[in-house]
């Protein structure tokens, strides 16, 4: 993606921008470095701003089923302020800070299907003009790794990934969408769930661990969902396969004794216990009766990838060959698309 694209808003002639993000993932919460590399056009040109701006693919759920988007969620003015002559070349090298609710899109060096992207914006002489937009790699934090790997070493497979569009009620949600891993339960609770998701909301003393376990039964059974809430430290240091199983033995136990009840319902519009915003792990991030999923959908399978669950935890595996294919190819479909509707 070297210059190819010229500045439609500028014309013919116009000066070109190629953003060369640093080599390797970053991390929420952490920096993201690159250059934005220009180079002048048949004029000198009055470069006004260099916006970098964090784009994500997302889902959204509504009453006629399930639709896509792009959603911007972080905006960053990164230079400006100078003239680029003709035909000059010009590198702006940046560092900028990641939201911490960033989303994770690799475990173990493997893609989960989630599409992140960095877009670059030129403001030049009053027009402004998308001109670039890059692949943006996000490994998870230590934490996030962590109850990973004890996931998979419970007997926990990798099922898909998504981002949801709304907001998780009573929790400190910064970002206008979460992300959902969505794992297939391990022998000994089968019987019990079909599916648990599981959301991290970092932020800068810690990070939330919201699990929920799937209703038993079938769409329109009547059936609810049982949701918990945790509660961790960045650099705990836990015997997180005892201390993860119990998180999962308490939601199922949950979802048992009260799914029938409808405590957990769908579309339900409260939250949390206000009284105890972020609960410590030592009251188990239980929840009462009376507790609801604020506006939150569970979503149906995604990309379908599958990660075999075994002594590496969570490491991501193929089927014949196709599923990263897959995955691969839909993300480049992703950045191909956005090109010819820019170009």
């Amino acid at each position: 993606m070297v210059f190819k694209r010229l500045l439609g808003s500028l014309g013919v002639g116009g000066p070109t921008v190629d953003t060369v993000l640093d080599p390797g993932a970053a991390r929420p919460g952490g920096a993201l470095t690159g250059q934005v590399h220009l180079k002048g056009g048949d004029a000198d040109f009055d470069i006004e701003h260099i916006t970098l701006e964090l784009v994500a693919r997302v889902e959204a759920e509504h009453d006629e089923g399930e639709s896509e988007g792009v959603v911007a969620f972080e905006r960053f003015t990164v230079g400006g302020g100078f003239r680029l002559g003709a035909g000059e070349q010009h590198g702006v090298p940046f560092t900028v800070t990641l939201p911490w609710e960033t989303p994770v899109t690799e475990l173990y060096g493997q893609g989960l299907g989630i599409v992140l992207g960095v877009r670059t914006e030129l403001a030049v002489a009053g027009a402004k003009d998308k001109g670039d937009l890059d692949q943006l790699n996000i490994a998870p934090l230590p934490a996030q790794e962590a109850i990973l790997e004890a996931l998979g070493q419970l007997g926990f497979g990798f099922k898909s990934a998504d981002l949801e569009y709304g907001r998780i009620g009573g929790t400190g949600q910064q970002l206008p969408f979460y992300q959902e891993i969505e794992l297939t339960p391990a022998p000994q609770y089968a019987h019990q769930v079909n599916e648990i998701e599981v959301t991290f909301l970092a932020h800068p003393g810690g990070m939330e661990v919201v699990l929920e376990a799937d209703k038993r039964g079938g769409l329109f059974s009547g059936g609810h969902d049982a949701l918990n809430r945790f509660t961790v430290g960045h650099h705990d240091s836990r015997d997180w396969n005892a201390e993860v199983d119990g998180w999962i033995r308490q939601l199922v136990e949950q979802r048992a004794a009260h799914g029938s009840h409808g405590a957990y319902g769908h579309g339900s519009h409260g939250a949390y216990g206000h009284g105890d915003p972020y609960p410590g792990h030592g009251d188990g991030g239980h929840h009462g009766h009376g507790d609801h999923h604020g506006g939150h959908h569970r979503s149906g399978p995604g990309m379908g990838t599958v990660v075999a669950a075994g002594a590496a935890g969570l490491a991501v595996g193929v089927v014949g060959g196709m599923v990263a294919a897959e995955v691969v190819d839909e993300v480049g479909d992703f950045f191909e698309g956005e090109e010819e509707d820019e170009g």
